[in-house]
């Protein structure tokens, strides 16, 4: 597997972008101010420019006057020497959220009601489908 990421076929020189480019934007985030830092994401390197992403458009027009400063520091780093600008980019960025849980509360009384209507029922999975709901209901100690 090492051979596989760090040798000279296409994966390792994947890998060994993807390495510099997050060790890039490790290195601008620290240089940055503290509300602008989670807000850069590099996205990738082509033809000597180096893709900067933002979430939203007001921090893209910071970015704009932080450029020469910021080509500076990325000089500061080895393997970056050749980047000669910035390609700025607004894109949101969301980080995957697993969908809000809706909880939904079932009085005692109505599963009572349930319980009886599923004792009525001749369907098999009817009657079962009633009897799971009704054991969602809030029962008292």
């Amino acid at each position: 597997m090492s051979r596989l990421l760090e040798g000279r076929g296409e994966l390792g020189s994947l890998m060994r972008m993807a390495t510099l480019i997050e060790r890039a934007q490790r290195h601008l985030r620290e240089h940055l101010p503290e509300e602008m830092r989670e807000h850069l994401f590099v996205g990738g390197y082509h033809q000597g420019r180096l893709a900067l992403i933002t979430d939203r458009a007001v921090w893209l027009t910071r970015l704009r006057y932080e450029q020469p400063r910021l080509l500076q520091l990325l000089h500061q780093l080895p393997g970056f020497e050749s980047v000669t600008g910035f390609t700025l980019k607004v894109r949101p960025v969301r980080p995957a959220r697993p969908p809000l849980r809706q909880v939904r509360h079932l009085p005692e009384r109505a599963a009572d009601e349930i319980s009886s209507c599923a004792e009525d029922v001749d369907d098999p999975g009817l009657k079962r489908a009633l009897e799971r709901l009704a054991a969602h209901a809030e029962r008292k100690p």
